[in-house]
């Protein structure tokens, strides 16, 4: 494991060619939405194959305090163990940078009886949730963000009172998966339904929805981004978490870039998450289409536009505008970044980002410092840069622990080379 304290890592482009195993780290969206899955449900559920990082450690938590027994019963396990009811926090529910767990819990906090205060760190604090609190005021809650991001406050009697609203989810699809997760509670079945039909990525709904069925969730489609939840509880039981599709695209990228053969026991098509489509792209490499539209799987999209700075021809990425309201502004974070390795490599287009290639960047040198902006998808695709130029520092490594705390070391393990500083 890395040290907290290491300030930069410089990774050894490779001689030989690369090959091993790796065990990726669980899913984080399916981690977070089955804890709260679980603590509302009355009973023990057993979690398996649980990612354990900052973000699902903030959402453990923050449960606890709301009355759950939580317990980590192995590497990859959670035990949790709830009489289906959330109670109130005599303190304020602190969550650091994880987008999930603050979306998630604000909606959940309209089933407490009583007053919650959700906040983070200084950049949750810039990461918009406007859109949310709309929708639980429109719910008959009290909700609150004076600054339309965290901290944020609920008042609420532990039901919604207005049983059938529309949310603004163009913003991100974390704001319907919140209210659908918590919808169940309440006298009568639930209708939510999706403004201007218009929504950042579907797929991640229907992760959501996969989950919520699999905690016994009666949820009917009314229509096109409209559905009905019945107030039918949650029934605890053991749920399996599959491998993470986000992380997954820094391998799959690897094995692209190197032609390096690291297997991580699961195939793409296999995966139930909208990253695992990004496979689809990055197999193409270095002959990436000249348009990739990004919409449906977000997360993806820094590690494919490093990868295109290698590309035989250029790429322009569409449909990222939800980019800029990420842990950073990965649009700008991205093309800032490529720009220091060689100054025209990525441009920004309004909400686009076009990426120029250079493939004689592969096997030079660089003294170029890329900063990470405290996110962790930063640092991990431009590990791919790293392992084709020479010299490329990447600062603050460990900022990886938000979601995958052993990448450095599993690079390690398949005998890529890297410094700490």
């Amino acid at each position: 494991m890395i040290s907290s304290n290491a300030n930069a890592v410089i990774l050894t482009p490779p001689q030989t060619k690369i090959a091993g195993k790796i065990a990726l780290p669980g899913s984080k969206s399916i981690t977070n939405r089955v804890l709260l899955l679980a603590a509302l449900a009355k009973g023990k559920s057993h979690i398996s194959g649980a990612l354990k990082s900052d973000d699902t450690k903030y959402m453990a938590q923050a449960l606890r305090q709301l009355g759950v027994k939580v317990d980590e019963t192995g590497d990859t396990e959670f035990l949790v163990s709830s009489d289906g009811v959330l109670k109130p926090s005599e303190s304020e529910l602190f969550l650091g940078n994880a987008g999930t767990a603050v979306r998630f819990l604000t909606a959940a906090a309209a089933t407490i009886d009583g007053t919650t205060i959700l906040t983070g760190d200084e950049h949750m604090q810039k990461r918009p949730i406007a859109p949310l609190i709309a929708a639980l005021n429109d719910a008959g809650i009290d909700a609150k963000a004076p600054t339309n991001c965290p901290p944020v406050t609920i008042k609420s009697n532990g039901s919604f009172k207005n049983r059938n609203i529309k949310v603004d989810a163009s913003l991100s699809s974390q704001y319907v998966s919140a209210l659908l997760m918590a919808a169940n509670k309440g006298e009568n079945p639930f209708r939510l339904g999706v403004k201007d039909g218009d929504i950042g990525a579907l797929g991640y709904i229907d992760i959501t929805l996969e989950c919520m069925r699999a905690f016994g969730a009666e949820v009917k489609e009314i229509g096109k981004l409209d559905w009905e939840i019945a107030n039918s509880p949650y029934i605890a039981r053991d749920y399996w978490v599959e491998p993470d599709a986000s992380a997954a695209t820094y391998i799959w990228g690897i094995n692209a870039l190197l032609g390096a053969n690291i297997d991580i026991g699961i195939a793409p098509d296999k995966m139930m998450q909208p990253d695992a489509k990004a496979y689809d792209f990055i197999s193409q490499f270095p002959n990436l289409p000249a348009i990739i539209d990004g919409s449906q799987m977000q997360d993806a999209i820094p590690t494919i536009a490093v990868l295109a700075a290698f590309n035989k021809t250029p790429v322009r990425f569409v449909g990222i505008a939800n980019l800029r309201v990420k842990e950073c502004d990965r649009i700008n974070a991205v093309c800032t970044e490529l720009n220091k390795i060689k100054n025209g490599l990525a441009q920004e287009i309004g909400d686009d980002l076009l990426i120029t290639p250079d493939t004689s960047l592969i096997g030079t040198k660089s003294n170029a410092q890329i900063h990470t902006y405290h996110d962790h998808r930063i640092a991990m695709s431009f590990a791919l840069a790293g392992l084709v130029i020479e010299g490329l520092k990447i600062q603050n490594p460990a900022c990886t622990a938000k979601t995958y705390p052993k990448y450095w070391d599993d690079l390690g393990s398949v005998g890529i080379g890297m410094v700490f500083e």
